[in-house]
């Protein structure tokens, strides 16, 4: 419960207009992006401008008790930003800046609520760009990204965001402020505290300033697509392009219920009688990217696809792959709710997975279309459902655990990109053992002893 007496203090460090109290308006903050998750109205909604101010709101809700949910786009996809004890929801999109691009040292230095494509933007005027491309790159903030630790389309030649984060600003859960990391190329002084905030989910403190590796862009790029009839032939393809030493900026698939869901969507010429299709695209200097691409068209033909096509065009190129980051949208028109997952394996065990993925569809009666990057082994097996169906809802349950379960048997991860926020700390032992779990509770309760930082994420509390 919000005491008046809280509610004036916040009011007197962020002003009026930055503090929402309004039941009708705190509704749009119960929920985030994620399906079929539970929703909790917060107390209060609020907007700071500047580090100060959030260390100020901090030492505030130590004061008073007050749960605080860091909050960008709210586009995360595992429960990550839902109030769930209600509290203080902190807003970090007023803390919009790009502070710096430094072409000579390759870096940036952002506010957290800098969008994604917004600093490639201003990268781009320097023939640089920011690696992680997450789906939601037009919309998603780069606190949100580091705090996620989120991933992308580019995963598989450049990592995730935790490869490009080289220091931060962040406010502590006492309200300290503390900074660290820098420009240099090496920096190994003390412990990797950056390491240990990125994908913290804003369970350890809060994020307000970043700074980021840029990349060169790259001279050329060439995109292919390989039809396949058979998903064992498409899992042997990305061996194979990966063991002749090719390493692609993108390696994509998708089994058959997504290509014809996405083709009704985007009218993108996708061939709706595929099992399934793998998209390729690699980059670098002309000479590179020349040779590279027939290597792929070669090895594409040669493990069974039954057509390959080149992009010719610019256009050609667009068109692809907006029908693979609209993979997501056009499954979401089948029905009300859409349950995205993030099982990752090894490369290898992609066909293992997919497979599995139709057993479990079958087994509980439920659409599944899967897609996602296969150069990396980071799957998302989407369920089409309706969260008003019960019913349904306890097999969606079901084949969730399944596929986590199956995942992790065949040596993958709970999540590649998407973070494990409410969504999946249930499913924590599974990787890491009752210790390990452990472990993570003893780090959160050092950072963060009286759970007011994202409660209920990642880490429950003692019993």
């Amino acid at each position: 419960m919000l005491k008046p007496e809280a509610l004036n203090e916040l009011i007197q460090v962020l002003g009026k207009e930055n503090v929402i109290t309004d039941p009708d308006e705190l509704l749009t903050y119960s929920y985030d992006a994620t399906a079929a998750m539970p929703r909790q109205t917060p107390d209060v909604f609020i907007t700071p401008s500047t580090t100060e101010q959030v260390a100020e709101v901090v030492k505030i809700a130590n004061k008073y008790n007050l749960p605080i949910y860091p909050r960008g786009s709210a586009t995360n996809l595992s429960g990550g930003t839902i109030p769930i004890e209600k509290g203080i929801v902190m807003s970090m999109l007023h803390m919009n800046k790009i502070i710096e691009v430094d072409p000579e040292n390759l870096t940036a230095t952002v506010q957290p609520g800098v969008i994604i494509a917004d600093l490639n933007n201003a990268a781009m005027e320097h023939g640089l760009f920011y690696p992680p491309d997450p789906g939601t790159v037009n919309t998603a903030t780069m606190g949100g990204s580091v705090a996620e630790t989120s991933g992308g389309l580019r995963g598989l030649k450049y990592g995730v965001t935790k490869h490009y984060v080289m220091g931060m600003k962040l406010v502590r859960a006492n309200g300290d402020i503390i900074k660290w990391g820098n420009k240099c190329v090496k920096n190994v002084t003390g412990y990797d505290l950056t390491a240990l905030f990125t994908g913290s989910e804003g369970t350890l403190g809060i994020i307000t300033e970043i700074l980021v590796k840029l990349n060169p862009m790259p001279e050329a790029r060439k995109s292919l697509l390989g039809v396949f009839d058979d998903i064992d032939k498409a899992g042997n393809a990305i061996s194979a392009i990966i063991r002749n030493k090719v390493i692609p900026a993108t390696l994509e698939i998708m089994d058959n219920i997504t290509i014809n869901t996405v083709e009704n969507f985007s009218k993108a010429g996708l061939p709706t009688d595929a099992e399934a299709i793998l998209l390729c695209e690699v980059d670098g200097y002309q000479e590179a990217v020349d040779r590279e691409a027939a290597i792929v068209e070669r090895i594409l033909k040669e493990e069974g696809a039954v057509e390959v096509n080149l992009a010719k065009t610019d256009e050609e190129r667009d068109k692809i792959w907006f029908a693979r980051r609209n993979a997501l949208p056009a499954l979401a028109q089948l029905r009300p709710t859409t349950v995205l997952e993030d099982a990752t394996v090894p490369r290898s065990k992609i066909p293992d997975m997919i497979k599995a993925v139709r057993e479990i569809a079958n087994k509980y009666d439920l659409t599944i279309g899967t897609f996602g990057h296969a150069g990396d082994g980071n799957l998302h097996p989407t369920i089409v459902t309706d969260e008003n169906d019960a019913e349904e809802m306890k097999r969606v349950e079901k084949a969730v655990d399944e596929i986590f379960e199956i995942a992790v048997s065949l040596g993958g991860t709970l999540s590649g990109e998407h973070g494990v926020g409410m969504a999946k700390a249930k499913y924590l032992p599974l990787e890491f053992g009752e210790a390990g779990v452990q472990l993570l509770r003893d780090i959160k309760e050092a950072c963060d002893p009286n759970y007011l930082l994202n409660p209920g994420k990642i880490v429950q509390r003692r019993d």
